[in-house]
């Protein structure tokens, strides 16, 4: 027991905000970073010390939020009728040539930019602009690495429909991202 509230106060602040940044719900990141300490406590005796414990503790928490995710899409199915996202039509992104109407902000070195604090609150407000569910498949799939057929059988939709909601993700965020994360308000 003694050895969970030292990780409680070792790690839990970023157990915490790795979590807030993925849930987008404070009660749902204190259940995650809540399960993970449990989990961690009835599996310490398979802590190897491989790697550091917060390397553990965020491998175990990443899994406690794919539960989450699983435990929502039980409680809310994932369809097209009931998102309200603002879509980018291409229409909107293209003339009739078929260029840019206006082009993408030019990122010079995005790995450079990846590592600045501002860059990363962008992202996030991004993708705090987007519906739960769809940033939700947007992170298991893009940043988590999921492969395809995990996501939709964790989520329980097709390949045809993650694939379009993928598209009109990677649409609104590319908007968002050229226009600087304007009229977007920072957590």
């Amino acid at each position: 027991m003694t050895q969970a509230l030292n990780w409680l106060t070792e790690h839990g602040d970023v157990l915490y905000s790795f979590a807030l940044r993925r849930l987008r719900d404070p009660h749902l990141a204190e259940e995650a970073v809540q399960n993970t300490l449990l989990a961690a406590i009835e599996q310490s005796a398979a802590f190897s010390g491989a790697s550091s414990p917060r390397t553990w503790l965020i491998g175990i928490l990443k899994f406690k939020i794919i539960d989450l995710f699983r435990a929502q899409q039980k409680v809310t199915q994932l369809d097209d009728e009931q998102m309200e996202w603002q879509t980018v039509g291409e229409d909107d992104l293209f003339d009739q040539k078929g260029h840019w109407a206006v082009p993408p902000q030019d990122w010079h070195d995005p790995a450079r930019l990846l590592d600045s604090k501002q860059i990363k609150q962008q992202i996030d407000a991004c993708l705090a602009r987007l519906p739960r569910r769809m940033a939700q498949l947007f992170w298991l799939r893009e940043l988590n690495d999921e492969p395809a057929e995990q996501v939709c059988a964790q989520l329980g939709i097709s390949s045809a429909n993650l694939y379009q909601l993928l598209y009109r993700a990677r649409q609104s965020l590319r908007q968002c991202l050229s226009e600087g994360g304007r009229h977007v308000e920072l957590p």
